[in-house]
């Protein structure tokens, strides 16, 4: 039996601010946008090209807006995926890499070059190259 991971919930302040970081600077698609009941809306956004989703909205869990840290994507250009980023006016971290348990900036070797944004509530993510397959 399979068992994806299909939705990370991501808590966020102001969902509308969220939404359109996620959609308009982060990239991520808006599959929906719906308003269950009173005090109840869903927002579900997709990374391209990824099998997993976020939501945010309200009325979903009691957790603290902006307590999400190490949420992980992979992406084939890590350089590419920052430029882009940067384009959209995310505050993105320079290319880095470990050195142990020290981050080095620069690229690193396979699975090895990450770059660090966070949300505007401070939920924080990273993007990791994954390396390349034949």
């Amino acid at each position: 039996m399979d068992w994806k991971l299909e939705v990370v919930s991501i808590p966020v302040a102001d969902v509308d601010r969220a939404k359109a970081f996620y959609s308009e600077q982060v990239g991520f698609v808006v599959d929906h946008d719906t308003q269950v009941g009173d005090g109840m809306r869903i927002v579900q956004l997709t990374p391209p090209g990824s099998a997993c989703s976020i939501v945010i909205g309200t009325g979903m869990s009691d957790a603290a807006p902006g307590s999400v840290r190490g949420t992980q994507l992979v992406v084939s250009d890590i350089e590419a995926a920052r430029a882009q980023l940067v384009e959209r006016g995310v505050d993105a971290s320079p290319v880095r890499h470990f050195e142990g348990s020290t981050q080095v900036d620069g690229p690193g070797g396979d699975w090895n070059s990450f770059v660090f944004f966070s949300d505007p509530d401070g939920n924080g993510w990273g993007l990791q190259q994954r390396p390349a397959t034949g």
